[in-house]
Formats: structure tokens, sequence, C-alpha cells
């Protein structure tokens, strides 16, 4: 399945700042989630927080301990940085040690490769000179750039960013290199599982309109939730149908692409991009315009705007919108309506239910004549140019 569209291929205007009401959010970052969440409100949007990850610092983890003691017993050639918050941990574990110093002389002998700017700002900011940078922040990049090389004989240490990079340390082993993995820090699920869990639900549902994503373990963690629950299949497909699954960039959307989601991504990887994105993205694919009754509908996530004017809808006569919406100026019947209502209705209820979802749908758009009632029949959006079909 192809990405959906960048931020680069989108028609440039302004976005505004209600850009995204109407529309739910779920935000499954630990680091800085108040931080992205709050762009994502500023601009209309409802948000689910549901952290997916906690990091695991290994300050004194006996593995980097010993995997810096192997780096400091022989010059390095390479040293690849994945991230600038495991460097700066792997810095201060270090210190901690009484080793800076030594780490420093080291790194300072070697090529310092980094992934992306957070990487190379954190280098920089040590005190370090950075050697190359790849233009996509992707690992795969890093790995492209050093097998074009002759690694026989090289020694190449590879700071680890929250899995192993299991593909990418074979294949430098595979073309002669010694390396030596730097487990600077790891991921586990979060503490409290019931957030992310709900998401999921939510997601399957639909009562999300996207989830953004900016971590890869957050991913993994993710749909390790889902398969837990039996639910990975459902929500494999919710992403490759309306809900978006938004990445902050292409490391973070990898377990997705392979996969086959799409993803929406910006061009650059930072939160306030991801937020643009997101804002300018789902007012142009996530709406349903139409004309119904003489009145303009812009129909969003959980809201509908009636004349431009945003109306919240609550979950049933949302449902029942929609369904109208799929076929404007068509009749749907009571007992097609009665298969969008949320959660369970006893059959002998059901009518009922209908009834009262479309007297609140109609209560909540405020002008009348938008949903008409055909006698014994259902009803249906008077939209003009449908209502002959």
């Amino acid at each position: 399945m192809s990405a959906l569209p960048s931020e680069q291929t989108m028609r440039p205007h302004e976005t505004a700042p209600n850009a995204l009401s109407g529309f739910t959010v779920g935000v499954t970052a630990t680091r800085r989630r108040e931080e992205f969440g709050a762009l994502l409100e500023r601009r209309g949007a409802r948000v689910v927080s549901a952290p997916a990850i906690r990091l695991v610092p290994l300050a004194e983890d006996a593995d980097l301990l010993e995997a810096t003691r192997v780096s400091l017993a022989a010059p390095l050639d390479d040293v690849v940085v994945t991230t600038g918050v495991g460097f700066r941990g792997w810095m201060a574990a270090a210190e901690g040690w009484g080793l800076s110093a030594a780490l420093v002389s080291r790194l300072s002998g070697a090529r310092l490769l980094t992934r992306g700017p957070k990487a190379r700002g954190a280098v920089r900011a040590a005190g370090l000179d950075d050697y190359w940078t790849p233009a996509t922040d992707s690992c795969r990049e890093v790995k492209q750039y050093l097998l074009a090389q002759n690694l026989r004989g090289r020694r190449i240490a590879v700071q680890l960013h929250g899995e192993p990079l299991t593909e990418f340390v074979h294949d430098l082993r595979g073309a002669g290199a010694e390396v030596i993995e730097i487990p600077v820090y790891r991921w586990l699920p979060y503490r409290d599982p019931s957030p992310l869990r709900r998401l999921i639900t939510q997601t399957i549902s639909g009562a999300v309109d996207a989830v953004a994503f900016t971590s890869a373990p957050a991913v993994h963690a993710m749909f390790a939730a889902a398969r837990g629950e039996g639910l990975e299949d459902a929500l494999l497909a919710a992403f490759g149908g309306r809900v978006v699954a938004a990445c902050v960039g292409p490391v973070t959307a990898d377990p997705l692409v392979t996969r086959g989601v799409p993803t929406l991504q910006p061009e650059r990887s930072r939160l306030g991009s991801l937020a643009r994105v997101l804002a300018r993205h789902l007012p142009e694919h996530g709406v349903t315009r139409l004309v119904a009754g003489g009145h303009h509908l812009e129909i969003r996530g959980h809201a509908v705007v009636v004349d431009g004017e945003l109306r919240p809808l609550p979950p049933a006569p949302m449902a029942v919108l929609k369904r109208l919406a799929d076929k404007p100026g068509h009749v749907v019947s009571r007992t097609e309506l009665r298969t969008v209502l949320p959660g369970s209705i006893a059959r002998e209820s059901a009518e009922h239910a209908v009834e009262m979802a479309i007297t609140r749908l109609r209560r909540a758009l405020g002008p009348s004549g938008i949903v008409e009632t055909v006698v014994k029949r259902g009803y249906r959006l008077a939209c003009a140019h449908e209502a002959g079909l």
C-alpha cells in the first residue's frame, strides 16, 4: 500500500487554529506527550492520550558498562549515534562510572555517524565533531553508507535506540566489521495498559480519526497489546481503512510500512511538523461535504459543521448521520440504521433507539429540513441533486 500524502505534497495554505475541530487523535507518546497534545488541542482536536511505552534508563546496567569497557579497550573507527537522548544517557552513565574522559577521548578518534539532527546536536553538545548525517534520518541509509565502504577489520560501535538493530548489526558483521552494541536504554510496556487498550478499541470502532506515533517501539507495543486481545487483524484493518496512522518520521513508520499500512509523515521529523501535517490532512481527506435542505454540511469525526458552525454530536446521532451521508438523498431504512448504532440494542427497542437518535440528530443540527422522514420507509438527507434517484 502506498504512503499517504506528505506535508510537502499537500496544497500550501495557512492552517486555521480550528483545523482539527471535530476530529479525535490518539497519542501514544510518553515523553513530551503533554506538549504534543497541546499542539493538537490548539488546532481544535480532541486528544486521547494512551502512552504505549516507558523508557528504562540503563545507567546502572551491567551490559552497558561492559559494552563501554569493550569500546575503550581499543580504538574505534566508527560510532553510529542513533538518538540524542540515548547518546546523552551513555555519556551520563560513563561519567557516573568515572569513565567519561576516557570515552570522550576514544570517541574523538572515531568517525561519528549521527542518524539525525537530534543525535547530531547531542554529539556537538558533548564537544565532539560529527562526521556524517543522512538526509532521511534513517538507520537504513546509515547502513548503506557504511556498506559502500570496505569494513573488513573496522571497529564500529552502534548505539541502540530501544530495541535490537538485528539486521543492521548482522549486515555490518557480514561485511567484516567488529560491531559493539551499546544498549543505552530500552523500552517496556507502559505501567498502566488500560489507556492503550481503550485506544485500540476506539481505533477499531472508528471512534478516533488518527493515531499519532512518535517512536517505532510505540507501534510495536500497540500491536503487541492488540495481539494479546486477539485484535491485531482488526487493528490492521482499521489503519488500512479510514483511521490515519500518523508517524513523526520514517524510522517510526517502518513497522507500519512493513505491514502494508499507509502512513502520514511530515517532511521534517518534528512534533510541530506532525501536528501541522495532521491539521492539513484530516480537513482535506476526512470530511464529507454536501448540501442538504439548503444548508452546507461538513461531516467530521465527532462533529458536523452546519453553515460554518461547528456542532459536536454524540456517537449514536453521528453514526446515523454518517450512514445517511453514505447515500445522500436516498432513503435508509430503520433496520439499516439500527445496525450502525453503538452498543448492543434489544430487538424490541431498536426502532425506538433509531427514532431517538434521529430526534437528537435533528436537535443538534439546528436548522429544520436537513433530515427528512419518509413514512413507513425510513429517513434521508434532503439533498436536492440526489432526491430523484
